[in-house]
This record gives structure tokens, sequence and C-alpha cells, in this order.
């Protein structure tokens, strides 16, 4: 594809000037996308790399180390207890004590039981007093995963403090040979609230992502390769186990029994229907909010405040409350078709959630009642921040209002909302109140009952995974395989268009 300069760009067409920027923008996915592989690729061999140098490092601290250090390679703390500084040596040595402890204790148990998650199921015994069969309970599949995993994260917690014990123990000695002294004890409390006080600050967040983000997202990844559902719970039922890729193929494959369609046919079906969701219910609600607002700041309209309100309002109630109502406004026998058949303008009841195109439109314009408040009171900001000489100065040039719009109000609204866009779209496509309280995926389609959950016309792929996670069979292996597909539509996705966007490519432009 030929690159116009800037000069050759300003004399295309505005049909011409619109297919450009379509080709670019299409040429740039696999572009990104092989930028993003390459990434990684370099990612990797950086970190093997950097690992070479670790390894290098500890092996020469070893062997030109006293024996002060040599011996804190086995008993943490060591060098720093015999060099004086006893609160770093009495933390290094205490962390070793609770890891050995925990290893032994439990630890060890949940690392070892993590390859087969179970070796014993619950069993049926006869109990003679109470003259009936209960039931014994053993192994726990669902705790073994858990705790192993946890396992292998404090082992790696513990690697990482060993290697910071040996570079304290480095350094100690490069700062006794030239003469100066240790930190105190005293020095190292003063130092966590003055100059190391960022590290201190962000100490406990960081134990909180790993906790509460990292760990399930790792645990939520490896269950996609289990058979974990209602009839292996792994404790109550059966023990689940682990199954490699069979249901990456289950998900991925187009072959089916009984003439129904594949899950990778109803995977497809279903993203296509969320991406097309995600872009009108993006787009939709950012214009027509725009222009909501542009109309409201408009000089000479009147009771301004007011208007605001009323669009504020609708925030104020709770979803819960207004979609379930809407929800039953819409139905075959709901307000509104019973108003339109009283008056005579329908002779039959409209199909809003029967028909699957009806249905689909539906739920767009819906959601337009509900997002363009948001974006009213967002652009609204923005717009009193445009500087009022821009629009004096094209007025003086002879601009019409469109114009005026095109040239100075979207460009500059684009600029500093366009992340915003990307994370809009982004919680679109795992928008699940309006799509469940609304229809709850109906209607049913019938060509995709051989896939997990009921799948309907107007699903997304978040519904559907919560559809996939209740009921008897509560496929959860489906679901997580579910749930890393959605994240890779979605990271692919968000790289791709962060790095086209005018406030990342173009920062300098509006300073």
């Amino acid at each position: 594809m030929k690159q116009y300069s800037d000069l050759e760009f300003l004399r295309l067409s505005r049909g011409q000037k619109f297919l450009y920027r379509l080709l670019r923008f299409l040429i740039a996915i696999p572009v990104g996308i092989g930028r993003f592989f390459a990434k990684i690729w370099q990612g990797i061999i950086a970190g093997a790399k950097a690992l070479g140098r670790e390894i290098k490092d500890i092996a020469g601290t070893f062997a030109h180390g006293d024996w002060k250090t040599r011996t804190s390679f086995l008993v943490m703390g060591f060098g720093n207890l015999a060099r004086g500084q006893i609160l770093r040596g009495l933390l290094f040595l205490l962390f070793e004590i609770v890891f050995i402890g925990y290893m032994a204790l439990t630890g060890g148990y949940w690392l070892s039981m993590l390859p087969s998650l179970g070796l014993e199921g619950p069993s049926e015994t006869y109990n003679e007093i109470l003259d009936t069969y209960t039931t014994a309970y053993h192994d726990n599949s669902f705790k073994i995963l858990l705790y192993g995993v946890l396992t292998i994260f404090f082992i790696i917690a513990f690697i990482y403090t060993w290697r910071q014990n040996v570079k304290q123990n480095r350094i100690a000695e490069r700062i006794l040979a030239s003469g100066k002294k240790l930190k105190s004890g005293k020095e190292d409390l003063r130092s966590v609230v003055d100059d190391q006080f960022h590290k201190t600050l962000l100490a406990l967040p960081l134990t909180g992502i790993l906790i509460f983000t990292v760990l399930p997202i790792v645990f939520m990844v490896l269950v996609a390769f289990t058979n974990y559902d209602g009839a292996h719970d792994g404790y109550a039922n059966n023990l689940f186990t682990w199954v490699g890729l069979k249901n990456f193929n289950t998900m991925l494959s187009w072959s089916s029994g009984g003439g129904s369609q594949s899950y990778a046919a109803t995977f497809g079906e279903i993203l296509t229907w969320t991406l097309i969701w995600a872009f009108f219910a993006t787009f939709t609600n950012y214009f027509l909010g725009m222009f909501v607002a542009m109309a409201i700041n408009k000089k000479g309209i009147r009771l301004k405040k007011l208007w605001r309100t009323v669009l504020v309002l609708t925030i104020a109630i709770p979803q819960f409350i207004s979609l379930l109502y809407v929800s039953k406004m819409f139905a075959k026998d709901g307000i509104l078709n019973g108003f339109l058949l009283s008056m005579g303008w329908i002779q039959q009841a409209l199909p809003f959630w029967e028909d699957p195109t009806w249905a689909r439109i539906t739920v767009i314009v819906i959601n337009i009642w509900i997002g363009i408040p948001y974006l009213m009171l967002i652009t609204t900001g923005i717009l009193m921040n445009i500087p009022a000489d821009l629009y004096e100065s094209s007025r003086i040039d002879g601009a019409n209002a469109w114009q005026q719009y095109t040239k100075i109000t979207l460009p500059y609204m684009l600029f500093v909302t366009g992340p915003y866009l990307l994370t809009s779209f982004t919680s679109n496509m795992n928008n699940f109140n309006v799509i469940y309280l609304l229809t709850g995926g109906a209607p049913t389609n019938p060509a995709a009952s051989s896939a997990a959950g009921s799948v309907g016309y107007t699903d997304l792929l978040i519904t559907w995974l919560f559809k996939i996670t209740t009921g008897a069979e509560s496929q959860y292996y489906l679901a997580s395989v579910v749930g890393i597909l959605v994240f890779v539509v979605v990271a692919l996705i968000s790289l791709v268009v962060y790095n086209l966007l005018p406030s990342i490519k173009n920062e300098e432009d509006f300073r």
C-alpha cells in the first residue's frame, strides 16, 4: 500500500481519505499482532539473558565471598547477623524458618498432590451403630489445586528473598572493604519511612494484587486444563483431574454430533455479536452523548441545570430496577405493545424479545438511554475546555457548524477521550448487566443446543460464561476456556487500537 505524505493526503477527496485510513487500520491489525508476539519473544530472550546474569553473579558471589557470605547461602541472614545488622538478619532468618516449617508441615503435601489432584475420592462406608451408609471424604482436588498454586507462589517468593539475602551479603562486603560502616537497625527503620517509603507504601497493595488478582487468574487458567464441573467438584462428588488440551479442542472444534452447531461455531457466533454489540454500545453512546452535551451547552439554551438533572436521574436509579422494569415494558404483553395495539397503530404485538433481530436492536437502543447521561457528563467538562477563540477564528474564516465540529470539536474530543473509548469498548464486551437483566440472552438459539448453557441470540461471551457455570452441569472448565479466549481477544484489540490512538501517537499535539 502506498504511503502518502501529509501534502498528498490533503489533496485526496473525503472518500479517498476514509478508504486510506480504513486500509491503514486493517493493515495495522496483523502488523500490531506480529509486533506483540515479537515483543513476547524479545521478552523471553531478555529474561533468559537476565537469568544467566543472575546465575553468574550468584556463582561469583559464592566463589569470591568470605565465610560469612557463603554460610548465608544455606542459613539466610547469617552474614547480616555476623556483621552486626541484627534486624535484617533476623528478618531473613525468620522467613527461612517459616518457609521450611510450611513446606515440612503442609506445603510439601500440596505440592506432591498437585500432579494428580488427589488419589482417593469420597467413599461410602457402612455405620453399624447408625445402621446406615455414611460418606467418608478424603482428598480435595479444589484445595490441592488452590494450595498447590499458593505453594508455588511461596517458593518463588522464597527464591526471590534468598537472592536478596545473597545480594545484601555482597553489598555488605563491598561497603566494609571500602572502610565505611553498615547501616544499623535504627537506620534501616528510618529508611523504611524516609528514602524507601515508596516501597513501604507499595508493599501492601502489591501483596493484595498478587493474592486477589494474580492468584485467581492463574487458578482460573489452570482450571481450563481440568475436568472440574458439577459432576467432578473435587470433594463431595468426584475428584477432578488434569485433561491437558482436551477442553480447548472441544471449544475450538468444528465437528458436532446430531447435526447441531459445534462449540467453535457457537463461540464464533457469540463473539461476532459481542463485537457488534460493543461497537454500537460504545459509539452510539459516545456521539449521542456528545451531541446532547453540545446542545445543552449551546448559548441561548435555558434551564441547563434542569436538563442535566433529568438525564442524571437515569444514573441515580439502580440498573437492577430500571432494566427489569424496561424489560417488562417491551414484553409481548407489556405496556408498550398494549399502548400501540390500543391506538390501532399495529395489528399484532411487536416481537421485541422473541425475534433475534428485534431483540438485538432493542438492547442497543435501550443501552443508549442508559449510556448517554454518563457521556453527557464526561463530554460537558471537556467541551468547556476547548478554547473559544478556535471557534471564533473558524467563523471568521467562513467555517459552518459541521466544519467546526469535524475540524475542532471531534479531533479534540477524540484526543482527550481516546483511552476512555478503548476502555469503554472492552467494558461493553463484558457488559453483563444490560443483557442479562433485559433478555437473559433470549431468544434461545436452537442451533446451539449442543453447546453448554442455554445459548441465546443476545448472549454475550460474558453471559454465556455465566450460564456455563450455573445449573446442574456447571462446566467450570469450559467457562475457564471461554474466559481465556475472551482475554486473548480483548488483549489483541486493546493493544492494536491503543497504539493507533492519536493521544498515544501524537502526544505533543495538544500541549
